[in-house]
């Protein structure tokens, strides 16, 4: 039941929220990397946590004058290992197991990585937090200010949407090219998200020996491979037997050494990890890349922006957004596109030809009567920081 708790309260990452509840101050693969991958790693941690606590993740055997339970422990703290030169061999013949044999005058592969596992898994899960956790503190609730009133409500009073329709006007226009700070730091956590998932990646590459980088092709090209000749990958990677080798004194005083056949069960469960994490990453960094590229087109390319704007904005003519999109810089940009999605499509084609209005066809732009009518928005550092995750 603990377990189970645990796990549910990681859910919390990738629960679906209401954009009452919200303000969306980024994209969807923005939030593959602090809600996906993160709550991944965490599950992760959790079942292989929960498998070193309720199962046995490791049991040797010996010739039965050192106890099960000093030799079980003594391995599991210190480390095994194996012998790549025998990895290949026959077993049963040759070899009892895959990398188990004759070591003299061998080469030693020491395992000592499976009791790191939870820690690394939860380290990783907070670096992939860690670029949203600098977005948030430095959007510091502007979105959430600037659409409180119009987030996630399908319908409303017509006077009301009007008026809160025309304070965000308002705030555009007195705040013109004054969000380029926004945009900056929103577009570094973004490429802060490709680096981190990069680095992951070597990450895991070193703690797994140099072992990560092929691991997934090399477990594809084993399942092609012929039944009678093929060997898996995720043996040699993740061995289920191992050898530790045990030193005490003898009833003489002389050093006696004894060697042990190690079952390391859990490498079973961490091998699926794994494999599945090769995947998830080339995955995840592939798409992301491809985010920074059109993000780069957006930050470069004026056009690109108006065809984002057409695309949500099609009854509005393309001379008059061209014209709107040359008075915006990108952090204005920005603010309008998390806008559109942050209140509905009919006041945001509302705020877009009004924008149009007021900017696409003058340089000198003011606000008509009916906005001087209200005051100012109000500044969004008046309002609290959100505290939901």
């Amino acid at each position: 039941m603990a377990v189970f708790g645990m796990v549910s309260a990681v859910s919390g990452f990738i629960k679906i929220r209401y954009l009452l509840d919200k303000a969306v101050i980024d994209n969807m693969v923005f939030r593959c990397h602090y809600r996906i991958t993160t709550a991944i790693l965490f599950v992760c941690c959790i079942i292989v946590t929960a498998n070193n606590l309720i199962g046995d993740p490791i049991s040797c055997i010996n010739d039965g004058s050192i106890p099960m339970h000093v030799i079980n422990t003594f391995c599991w703290i210190t480390y095994t290992f194996s012998i790549p030169g025998q990895q290949h061999r026959q077993i049963g013949t040759e070899v009892a197991a895959h990398g188990l044999g004759n070591e003299f005058g061998q080469e030693k592969r020491y395992h000592s990585y499976y009791q790191w596992v939870p820690f690394v898994l939860f380290f990783q899960g907070l670096l992939f937090y860690l670029p949203h956790w600098i977005w948030k503190n430095l959007e510091d609730g502007k979105m959430r200010s600037i659409t409180d009133g119009l987030r996630g409500l399908i319908t409303m009073p017509e006077d009301y949407g009007k008026e809160r329709t025309n304070r965000i006007i308002k705030y555009l226009i007195d705040s013109l090219n004054s969000h380029a700070s926004y945009s900056f730091a929103y577009y570094f956590c973004e490429a802060l998200n490709f680096a981190n998932v990069i680095l992951n990646i070597f990450l895991v590459d070193k703690f797994l020996g140099g072992a990560f980088m092929t691991y997934g092709t090399d477990v594809i090209k084993f399942s092609n491979m012929d039944q009678d000749k093929r060997y898996d990958p995720m043996i040699e990677i993740f061995p289920r037997l191992t050898k530790c080798t045990f030193h005490k004194f003898g009833p003489g005083g002389s050093p006696q050494r004894h060697d042990t056949l190690c079952v390391l069960a859990l490498n079973i469960l961490n091998e699926k990890i794994y494999i599945f994490l090769w995947f998830w990453f080339i995955i995840l960094s592939i798409i992301t890349g491809f985010a920074l590229i059109y993000s780069f087109m957006v930050i470069t390319m004026p056009t690109t922006r108006e065809t984002i704007i057409k695309r949500s904005y099609r009854s509005g003519q393309s001379k008059e957004i061209s014209g709107l999109i040359r008075r915006l810089d990108i952090g204005d940009f920005l603010i309008l596109h998390f806008l559109g999605q942050n209140v509905t499509r009919k006041v945001y084609c509302e705020m877009i030809q009004e924008l149009c209005n007021l900017l696409g066809n003058s340089r000198t732009p003011s606000a008509p009567s009916t906005l001087e009518m209200h005051p100012i928005y109000p500044q969004v550092d008046n309002f609290g920081k959100e505290t939901e995750t």
